[in-house]
């Protein structure tokens, strides 16, 4: 019972840890890694998909760990919503203001250093309420990659 009750606080907490996530994947196009090897695909761990920024993780050739950030700027429409309706309780207004994502193509960025000091950084595109996107990126060692997700 007990070892049960462990497993699922560990699920519930490991459920928890950083939000949704989605496989971006960078393809080498140019420079030492494509050289070595032109059919290699590096996954893209990317987590708070569902948010404008969030963590990633991948590793390069050779067990290379890299972390960092994405981040996309979505616009937003603020509308303040104002009103007066009469009811059988006597009037009642509706103040507030509602947010929502303007339609279009919004632009991302990546940042991420990896532990042999490394340093991966590039932009994409994606559409407003999409989860699919296209960049660049690159890195210090002279690697050019392809962004898709």
């Amino acid at each position: 019972m007990i070892n049960r009750s462990f497993a699922i606080i560990g699920l519930c907490l490991l459920a928890a840890c950083g939000g949704p996530k989605r496989e971006m994947k960078l393809y080498p196009l140019q420079g030492p890694i494509a050289a070595k090897n032109p059919t290699l695909v590096i996954n893209v761990d990317a987590r708070d998909t569902d948010q404008t920024s969030g963590s990633l993780r991948f590793h390069l050739p050779n067990r290379v760990k890299c972390e960092g950030t994405w981040t996309s700027v979505a616009p937003r429409e603020i509308s303040k919503k104002t009103g007066l309706s009469l009811t059988f309780k006597g009037p009642r207004g509706d103040l507030g203001k509602e947010t929502k994502t303007v339609a279009g193509v919004n632009n991302g960025e990546i940042y991420a250093v990896c532990s042999d000091g490394t340093k991966v950084q590039g932009r994409f595109l994606i559409g407003s309420g999409t989860v699919s996107g296209t960049g660049s990126a690159t890195d210090t060692g002279g690697n050019v990659y392809k962004l898709l997700f």
